[in-house]
């Protein structure tokens, strides 16, 4: 009895859609695109036809044209759709179609489709199973009979903003699983980079060594910026992290991400974009099985691209502060991470569930962390971000609950996010522009700071190949003479508590210079190169090979220090001293990290317990820069001041951008485990997956 109710509905509701969709058919011959139908009753039977030739024949031809679909991205799949169409019209008197109407028909009966069963509240997904994807793989034997792993990060999410949106009702779903007892949140904290090249890089690989922020300087390459996202730099930063037994290693699939985990199975990961081999996979299939996916997908981008539009007005009438300026660019940036690649994600992740084949897959869901850097970590804008995600849980549920063989989902965060009005806004300059402060006039500094399109803008980065020239006449010169003196000046400094004191009363004198004269150069022309990663300052002096020590620094340039320490807008420095080892240098103290031990007011306070150890740990690296400056944190307002334009960010140290989360299964019992850094979570994923 249940059944033939649930068949008559479902009946019921296709018997709507087909006649929304056919006066969608009249609707479009009055907007003059290259297309007409005579009447209603020709409208009705050409969706009919399209319908039946769509479930007769799109199975067939979507795995034939698989590679155009793919390699068009998508774009192909309106083409064809279009093409049906034609050839209906061309049986069918009274239909004309052509020219862009191949196009914008198939996209225009997506809206309708989308509208109508919103308003239905048409299940999709069940629809979805119930035709081509259920009927290519429910006979389909799965390789294994044990349980798989589905980890679903969502970026740039904390802890303490996931429990308030499950709070709010924004995540059912995840709600659900809480209440039912199935999962439990355990916090983690990141390293001292809080950041996805970093926090994925251990995560998946169990190594990021070496990697101290979203940018950095590698000055025995010629000064080349390596960038985590670049498109010629993650494969590079892979191949340094992996040791071939990633966390995907055996048997995985990478949906999404940074890096591969060692995964052969591969779509949209940055790091094996530019392997064409790579980007082609046959699980693309999942997704342009059905012939509608990608239309109502477009459908869904630009609807977010009205919502941004929406958001700019709302933040704007209720001076919302803080907020930055949005370019036109983010609105298709937007789009493509909240919403493009989430239904591709999501679409090939179902496809994975109903094959059976994939025992751990990993999937990095990217619209949440876009939209909070710009609109702000738990503004009206980001909880929209995270109520959409919990439908995609709510779909994987379904298919796992449709699978033949047993999958957990997981949900996880690579780092959190932390708001805050930017650096710039409270001073009305950037961190260039405070060093160049605290420089000689005419001292050449190169800088990079934009994040506004960080998910995408950096990937088409090219790798610096050529360092300037004065370097590669002068570098031994400077070398001989930077080395020399830190000699001597470590022979006339000796480790006790009066030259400490004078390390700190040469601080509190500080007197700032004029700002001098600013002129942009280019890397290779430069004398410093600064960077930012979120609320994290990267500097290095280019001129010297080596990591220059807090002795030479003050003998070079004796204001720079100083200036740093005493602004308002930073929390800390750390610098190497020849003496003292790693130094941590504040306003008002110095932690000295050899020995831990802090003259005057401990520059850590407001960072957490953990802050020493993931200092000390970057300072061991090779490509920990000059100076290290992070921002200041203030522990009652919550708030960081980035050096990047981003209201919400993340990079560095102070509140929730280090404090994600992992929603695990709970007879994992992970309630006495202490997750400090990246790797830790890796070594735990990994034990729990070992017997796959």
């Amino acid at each position: 009895m249940k059944m033939n109710k649930q068949f008559l509905v479902f009946i019921g509701r296709s018997i709507v859609i087909w006649l929304s969709e056919a006066l969608g058919l009249i609707i479009l011959t009055y907007l003059d695109i290259g297309f007409s139908v005579n009447s209603l009753e020709t409208a009705i039977l050409v969706i009919g036809i399209v319908g039946l030739i769509n479930a007769l024949f799109w199975p067939l031809l979507s795995k034939i044209l698989l590679p155009f679909m793919v390699f068009t991205v998508g774009v192909g799949s309106l083409l064809i759709n279009g093409l049906i169409i034609w050839v209906v019209s061309e049986l069918i008197p009274g239909v004309i179609i052509e020219g862009g109407a191949l196009f914008l028909v198939p996209l225009g009966l997506a809206l309708i489709n989308v509208i109508v069963s919103a308003i239905l509240t048409v299940d999709d997904d069940a629809s979805y199973y119930r035709t081509v994807l259920r009927n290519n793989l429910k006979n389909k034997k799965t390789s294994s009979n044990k349980s798989g792993f589905i980890i679903l990060e969502i970026d740039g999410l904390s802890e303490e903003t996931l429990k308030k949106a499950i709070a709010k009702g924004k995540m059912p779903t995840l709600k659900k699983w809480l209440e039912e007892g199935t999962h439990r949140i355990k916090g983690w904290e990141t390293d001292l980079s809080s950041q996805t090249g970093a926090s994925q890089a251990g995560i998946l690989h169990g190594q990021n060594k070496d990697i101290p922020g979203f940018r950095w300087v590698e000055k025995e390459n010629n000064n080349r910026i390596m960038v985590s996202t670049g498109l010629s730099d993650a494969p590079l930063i892979e191949k340094r992290i992996s040791n071939g037994n990633g966390l995907l290693s055996a048997n995985g699939a990478s949906r999404t991400n940074l890096f591969s985990g060692d995964a052969e199975d591969v779509i949209f990961t940055y790091s094996t974009l530019k392997n064409l081999k790579k980007f082609y996979n046959r699980t693309w299939y999942y997704f342009y099985s059905n012939p509608s996916n990608f239309a109502r997908t477009i459908v869904l981008l630009f609807w977010d691209m009205i919502m941004e539009l929406r958001s700019r007005w709302r933040q704007w009438r209720n001076d919302i502060k803080p907020r930055i300026k949005r370019s036109l660019v983010y609105i298709f940036v937007r789009a493509a991470a909240n919403v493009f690649l989430r239904e591709i994600t999501t679409y090939t992740l179902i496809g994975d569930i109903f094959a059976g084949e994939i025992d751990i897959a990993y999937v990095t869901y990217l619209g949440y962390d876009e939209i909070a850097h710009h609109s702000g970590v738990e503004d009206e804008d980001a909880f929209y971000a995270l109520k959409g995600l919990d439908k995609q849980f709510k779909r994987l549920e379904s298919a796992v609950n449709f699978a033949n063989r047993p999958y957990h989902l997981i949900v996880q965060s690579d780092h959190g996010q932390t708001n805050g009005a930017t650096f710039k806004q409270r001073y009305g300059y950037d961190l260039e522009g405070l060093v160049r402060k605290l420089l000689p006039q005419g001292f050449r500094i190169h800088s990079e700071f934009d994040s506004n399109q960080d998910h995408f803008g950096q990937i088409i980065t090219d790798p610096l190949t050529n360092s300037k020239e004065y370097v590669m006449s002068k570098s031994d010169e400077i070398l001989d003479k930077s080395k020399n003196f830190a000699d001597n000046t470590i022979k006339t400094i000796n480790e006790n508590k009066y030259v400490k004191g004078r390390l700190l009363k040469y601080i509190n004198n500080y007197r700032p210079l004029k700002e001098g004269e600013k002129k942009p150069v280019s890397a290779s022309e430069s004398q410093m190169i600064v960077l930012a990663s979120g609320n994290l300052g990267l500097i290095y002096f280019t001129e010297w090979k080596e990591r220059m020590s807090y002795e030479m620094i003050k003998h070079y340039f004796p204001d720079l220090i100083p200036g740093l320490a005493n602004h308002e807008g930073i929390g800390f420095l750390m610098i190497h001293s020849e003496n003292f080892g790693p130094l941590v240098i504040g306003s008002e103290g110095i932690y000295y990290l050899a020995d831990d031990t802090v003259e005057g007011v401990n520059p850590l306070n407001s960072f957490g317990s953990n802050a020493p150890h993931h200092l000390k740990r970057t300072d061991s690296f090779k490509y920990v820069p000059d100076i290290l400056v992070n921002s200041f944190y203030d522990e009652q307002k919550d708030e960081v001041a980035a050096f990047e334009e981003l209201v919400g960010s993340h990079g560095g140290l102070g509140g929730n951008q280090t404090k994600p989360f992992i929603m695990h299964p709970s007879h994992w019992n992970l309630d006495n485990e202490e997750i400090v850094g990246a790797e830790k979570l890796h070594e735990i994923l990994k034990s729990k997956f070992e017997y796959l």
